[in-house]
């Protein structure tokens, strides 16, 4: 039934394997290829396409891929020594964590309104995450926007700690010409891992930057040579923004976190779901 001609998600070669799916109101359509973890590799809204992906390096599957929207999970950034310490040993754990790199399964939401992405334990995630747990992201497109819903569920019998974070890479006409509104003065530098001013680091987007704020309200990307804004909405407690840059590339990154890097081990903002329960996370990612 996924790929009956009458469904909104179909499967397509071009320009690479994935699935499309189409809004079957608004037309807006998204590209999402499960295997690659999950990823949501394009999200036109209103005729215009929004993320930017290097379709170059994604068809090699040896290398990490720059664009679409990586999910980050079980941790945002990295641990020092990559090491996961835990009541039952250390783990070693990855940098962003390994859902980006994992197969998900992939629906049709019953009313056709989107898709829903799965990922489930394995005997790999084990190795670095000793766990059973069941992720689920909703992506919805809906007017001028696009919502996505996650609920982690913890399967164990223990408390499961986390944290996650989406990486969506948005395509800009020129980062000479890029404004970002409402993050708050001050920010923590990811490179020298210290306290920054926010307006240098803004400064500096041409020459790549990576910093993450606590945000109060809404960020807003404006691309100041399209005339274009997108507006990233969060909710407690994913409500931490990353800014990164990574010239020549004309993209910015605008990540919505749960928790900082090394939360896990720091305690800061760290989530913690206890046996059985679920928690429930959401943005939204708005075309101004």
């Amino acid at each position: 039934m996924i790929d009956g001609h009458s469904s909104p998600l179909l499967r397509k070669q071009s320009p690479y394997p994935h699935w499309q799916y189409l809004h079957p109101e608004s037309g807006d359509r998204l590209r999402i290829v499960p295997e690659r973890g999950g990823l949501v590799t394009d999200w036109c809204c209103n005729g215009h396409e929004l993320l930017y992906l290097d379709q170059e390096r994604f068809a090699d599957p040896e290398k990490s891929i720059r664009g679409g929207i990586p999910v980050l999970f079980p941790i945002c950034g990295n641990l020092p020594g990559d090491l996961l310490p835990l009541p039952s040993g250390e783990f070693i754990l990855k940098q962003h964590g390994f859902a980006r790199d994992q197969p998900w399964e992939l629906q049709l939401l019953e009313d056709h309104s989107g898709v829903k992405l799965s990922l489930v334990d394995s005997e790999e995630t084990r190795v670095s995450y000793p766990f059973s747990f069941l992720l689920e992201m909703v992506v919805r497109p809906i007017r001028n926007a696009l919502e996505i819903e996650v609920n982690v569920h913890n399967r164990s019998q223990i408390a499961m700690p986390f944290s996650f974070g989406l990486h969506p890479y948005f395509k800009v006409t020129d980062l000479n010409k890029v404004r970002l509104e409402g993050l708050p003065n001050s920010c923590l530098n990811h490179l020298q891992m210290a306290e920054a001013e926010t307006a240098i680091q803004l400064a500096a987007l041409t020459e790549g930057v990576d910093f993450l704020t606590r945000s109060a309200g809404p960020v807003t990307l404006v691309d100041e040579a399209s005339g274009r804004s997108l507006q990233l909405q969060h909710e407690n407690p994913m409500d931490l923004t990353v800014v990164w840059t990574d010239p020549p590339r004309q993209m910015v990154c605008l990540e919505p976190w749960t928790g900082p890097r090394e939360a896990l081990i720091s305690g800061d903002r760290k989530l913690e779901i206890e046996a059985g329960g679920q928690q429930r996370l959401r943005c939204a990612l708005v075309n101004c």
